[in-house]
Order: C-alpha cells, then sequence, then structure tokens
C-alpha cells in the first residue's frame, strides 16, 4: 500500500468544504475494518484512506498549514499505513464506568502482546504494540495502543487463498479463543495485502 504524501491532502479550505462527505465516507469504510474481541475489547484496523482522515482531522483542529507541520503529521501517521505484509490496527479497551476501567487496566497490564492473529489452521502470530511508545507499564496497561500484524508470505498466500482469518487474547487475566473475523472485515483486511 503506497504511503500517503502531501500531495493526498487537501488544503483546509478544501477540506472544510468537504469535510462532511470525508466523515460519511471514511466511517462506512471502518465498519468493515473493526474486529470485536469480547465485550469490551476491538481492533479498528487502519489504512491509507483512515489515516488520510486522520491527517486530514489534525490539520484542521491544529490549524496546520505549513510544510514542515504536515510532513511531521505525514510521518507520524504513515507508521499506520499497512505495508503489504502486515495489518495494523487501534486496539482498544472500553470500559464505561470509570472505577470499573481503572481496575481492569492494571489485571490486564500487557494485554496488548497478547493479542494474536491465525490464519487458516497455521501457528497464531503476535502482535507487535507499541512502536512508537511504551503505552503499559508492569502496574497497568493502556486503554489504546497500536499493533502491527507481520504476516509470512505462506499466511498471506492463505488468506488470498480464501482461508479464514481470525484473532485472540492469550493474556493470564483474559483469554478469548481465536473468534473468525467477519466476512466484511476479513475481505477488507485481505485487501491491505500484497
Amino acid at each position: 500500500m503506497r504511503l500517503l504524501e502531501r500531495a493526498d491532502l487537501l488544503s483546509l479550505e478544501d477540506y472544510a468544504e468537504q469535510r462532511a462527505d470525508w466523515r460519511a465516507r471514511v466511517m462506512a469504510h471502518k465498519q468493515n475494518r473493526v474486529v470485536h474481541l469480547g465485550e469490551h475489547a476491538r481492533l479498528c484496523f487502519e489504512d491509507r484512506l483512515t489515516m488520510q482522515y486522520q491527517i486530514q482531522e489534525m490539520l484542521r483542529a491544529e490549524r496546520i498549514f505549513d510544510a514542515a507541520g504536515i510532513r511531521e503529521e505525514l510521518e507520524v501517521y504513515n507508521a499506520l499505513v499497512p505495508t503489504g505484509t502486515n495489518l495494523k490496527a487501534t486496539f482498544m479497551l472500553e470500559y464505561e464506568d470509570v472505577a470499573q476501567r481503572r481496575a481492569e487496566l492494571a489485571r490486564l497490564a500487557g494485554i496488548e502482546h497478547a493479542l494474536q492473529l491465525q490464519a487458516a489452521d497455521r501457528a497464531p502470530i503476535a502482535a507487535i504494540a507499541n512502536e512508537d511508545l511504551e503505552r503499559s507499564t508492569d502496574e497497568k496497561t493502556a486503554a489504546v495502543h497500536f499493533v502491527r500484524f507481520e504476516l509470512p508470505p505462506e499466511d498471506i498466500a492463505a488468506l488470498k487463498a480464501g482461508a479464514p482469518l481470525a484473532f485472540g487474547i492469550d493474556h493470564p487475566n483474559c483469554r478469548i479463543p481465536m473468534r473468525p473475523a467477519p466476512d466484511a472485515a476479513r475481505q477488507s483486511l485481505v485487501a491491505d495485502l500484497d
């Protein structure tokens, strides 16, 4: 997948005019890129379009229009664009109740390293988490993590040939057996692999 460049971005004025359409398009696109892992955990898979939208939103919110600022946003968010041999996602632990969230994040320290992907009946692949900065300590994990699943050529070939794609968690305090990705998500994610 081609990384984003400055030429792929709209000016602040053009984006302001098109923002509602962009938002609707990206929200519809994201619906096919979500995998729920139990009641409180989900993976939202990123791609070129989701990152283009994120950059446009950051430029808008921060009123960034200078070349250096735009280049910095491209650097940060291009790191979340899949490169053809991997899938990249935002992993979220979601608890509405603040006390419950605090307790669960302490109980689930290190969970981001326990995420797994499996193609067909091949060996599970562990997530590589938070390459930009560590978001956990020994005492607690964060509610949001950025993860990458690096797939070997054999797994990519199996998925392109129609093999099932599943995700799970193997953490001492949270064991979620491999669950197949919904068909729409599977199709969308396999398209990220080339």
